[in-house]
């Protein structure tokens, strides 16, 4: 077998039936990663830094030798690692009839470095040497980051579900997907609600960098516009041969730098051409602007603040969400505070209190006192009926402040909190 140079697009395809592999190091996939990759550094953090150092004081040569000193050394327990991995892997897909294809092949794994050069070229000339079937990112996770980014840009069919705080939104949304609708959860892929309270039940949020990253294959997963993955991961024996023989280039950054290898270009250019021309005629149909793209499935989503938390939703994507319909659930007052008591009632009273403070300005002194005071006296009620009535504020100003050609609010009355009715009522009013 051969190592395999592959194009994001294809490589985010072929994640969906086997492993993915990123030799970065612990720092960088901390930091941010591909969504359901598995850590496997070729490198530590020091030793990165100490091969990095290396290339920018020494030369590359020096590197190199340096980063084969680690290398070496860690072969064996590489090798076992991923075995495991492969093992762990096939245990759980044999009860899964959807990976029973010819697709499938038990050995088969993905891998990835920063720029796709020389870490993740020497851990796939390892395992490829041992047998698995190996498929390298070309142009690494930067390429996918870029990918990830222009993901934002496209144009999709968003229905945005509305509402004011506590009318049970994210409810909703999931029964929809009970009812057969396509949803992205905004608030769960940003471990946040959005709101003062929102990180109470949630663990820390991802960062902005994994947000985004997280964020794009969902919406590469909703997006069933393109052609199969035998479609557009199809090869012919004879540029495959092309691809056994693509070096593998440098990928070894100055310490605490992430500029490009200058030298790694020439090739990195020479291996995209031929991934580019492979795939050219099996993803014609799959562009955006294609004329054989059939049209897009619409998507809900909550509407939310483009900040969510500590994390934003990335502008093309937040102004996209802006012109869209928005489907408003007009509950009561009193229905939605007691939802709200009920869900938040029995939090942490030192959370509470932190989450009004953290609101206190925009809030008012004197509101802020009371909703306090009302907290330490356990008359949670009529400390939430104050919060109800200043985020009600608060998300009024911003519903009123889309854009000027976005379609009309659609109000659909609802009676109380009730995920199963409210998502009727509503599909009942989209379909009519």
């Amino acid at each position: 077998m051969a190592v395999t140079k592959i194009d994001v697009e294809a490589f985010v395809s072929l994640s969906k039936i086997h492993p993915i592999i990123d030799v970065r190091s612990e720092g960088e996939y901390q930091h941010a990663h591909m969504p359901g990759a598995y850590a496997l550094p070729l490198f530590s953090n020091e030793e990165r830094k100490i091969v990095g150092t290396a290339y920018k004081q020494q030369s590359r040569e020096a590197a190199i030798k340096t980063g084969l000193d680690f290398f070496g050394k860690k072969m064996r327990a590489m090798v076992e690692e991923v075995e495991k991995l492969i093992d762990e892997r096939c245990k759980m897909e044999r009860k899964n009839t959807a990976y029973q294809s010819e697709n499938y092949n038990s050995k088969t794994i993905l891998i990835h470095c920063w720029r796709g050069g020389m870490r993740s070229g020497a851990v796939a000339w390892l395992l490829d040497l041992y047998g698995f079937k190996v498929f390298s990112l070309s142009g690494g996770y930067k390429a996918f980051r870029n990918s990830v980014l222009k993901q934002f840009e496209k144009e999709y069919d968003f229905r945005i579900l509305g509402g004011y705080t506590g009318s049970g939104k994210t409810y909703v949304l999931h029964e929809l997907e009970n009812k057969g609708e396509k949803i992205i959860d905004l608030e769960y892929l940003a471990g946040h609600k959005g709101s003062a309270f929102g990180n109470i039940g949630f663990k820390p949020q991802p960062s902005q960098e994994m947000f985004e990253n997280l964020l794009a294959v969902e919406l590469d997963r909703i997006d069933d516009r393109c052609q199969s993955i035998n479609d557009r991961c199809r090869m012919t024996d004879d540029r495959e041969e092309e691809f056994k023989n693509a070096r593998f280039t440098l990928d070894f950054q100055p310490e605490a730098s992430y500029t490009d290898d200058i030298s790694s270009m020439a090739d990195e250019e020479k291996a995209n051409q031929l991934t580019s021309n492979d795939y050219q005629q099996s993803s014609v149909n799959c562009h955006p602007s294609s004329p054989n793209r059939p049209p897009s499935t619409p998507v809900w989503l909550e509407d939310e603040s483009q900040r969510i938390g500590l994390v934003n939703i990335p502008i093309p994507l937040w102004k996209t969400m802006r012109k869209k319909p928005v489907y408003f659930l007009d509950i009561h007052f009193e229905e939605r505070l007691q939802h709200i008591v009920k869900e938040y009632g029995k939090a942490d009273k030192e959370k509470l209190v932190n989450a009004i403070l953290r609101i206190q300005k925009r809030l008012g002194g004197l509101e802020t006192k009371t909703a306090l005071n009302f907290l330490v006296e356990n008359n949670v009620t009529e400390c939430f009926r104050i919060l109800l009535r200043y985020y009600d504020k608060q998300y009024l100003k911003a519903l009123n402040n889309r854009e000027t050609d976005a379609p009309l609010i659609s109000k659909i009355e609802c009676c109380k909190v009730d995920a199963k009715e409210n998502a009727k009522r509503l599909l009942h009013l989209v379909n009519k």
